[in-house]
């Protein structure tokens, strides 16, 4: 099995958490691609939709999906996103598409937080993709300084600006044995918006597309 089909597995098997009236929260990315072309035909159980990004808010008004904003819908119900890498301990890496500031906003204020991933994201320990950290412009380089410290190599993403306006370092060859503390410990330094590590609020369910099923992770496990 390809890797969109995969992807288009496992969008499809999230579509069985979404419940009536929903308030339902968009993640982004390419698996996520693929549940939102799926949502048109399950609008009528939709309460709202809250996007993570531009590029996906596009994409649900392209088949004319009202997206809402965040602040006048309050919780959100369910939340469904994919992962650059994930662990069974339902931590994960996020932001490769560069919208891990409003998918870690959408993910804390979710009841509930599906990831979809397929088989390829799946990692004992997280770090070999790059770690993305969403910064302000003026202190990137005080933060690439403050990283190499922890023995990472901080790498400035070329030609890029977040939907918030920001920079994006990319942090290579990290040893994140503690996601929750490495996560705590780069938050905490000025000028950092957000670290792409999910593990203080980590996936409830992870959904992982394999070649012949798809198989669940959750917190209970």
């Amino acid at each position: 099995m390809n890797p969109d089909s995969k992807k288009l597995k496992v969008a499809k098997s999230s579509l069985d958490y979404i419940e009536h009236d929903c308030v339902l929260g968009v993640g982004t990315g390419s698996t996520v691609n693929f549940l939102i072309d799926l949502l048109p035909d399950l609008i009528n159980k939709i309460q709202a939709v809250v996007s993570s990004s531009d590029e996906s808010t596009k994409r649900l008004e392209a088949h004319g999906i009202e997206v809402s904003n965040l602040n006048n819908i309050g919780n959100i119900d369910l939340y469904i996103d994919g992962a650059d890498e994930a662990t069974k301990n339902l931590h994960l890496i996020k932001g490769g598409g560069g919208a891990l500031t409003r998918e870690k906003i959408l993910a804390a204020n979710a009841k509930e937080f599906i990831c979809i991933v397929d088989d390829s994201k799946i990692v004992d320990r997280l770090g070999k993709f790059p770690l993305p950290i969403e910064v302000l412009p003026m202190a990137q380089s005080y933060i690439a300084r403050e990283i190499v410290k922890m023995k990472g190599q901080p790498i400035l993403r070329e030609n890029f600006i977040t939907d918030n306006g920001n920079h994006i370092l990319d942090i290579h060859n990290l040893d994140i044995t503690n996601p929750i503390e490495t996560e705590t410990i780069i938050n905490q330094i000025p000028g950092v918006i957000t670290v792409g590590i999910f593990a203080r609020r980590p996936a409830d369910i992870l959904l992982i597309a394999e070649e012949n099923t798809i198989k669940i992770i959750t917190d209970k496990d």
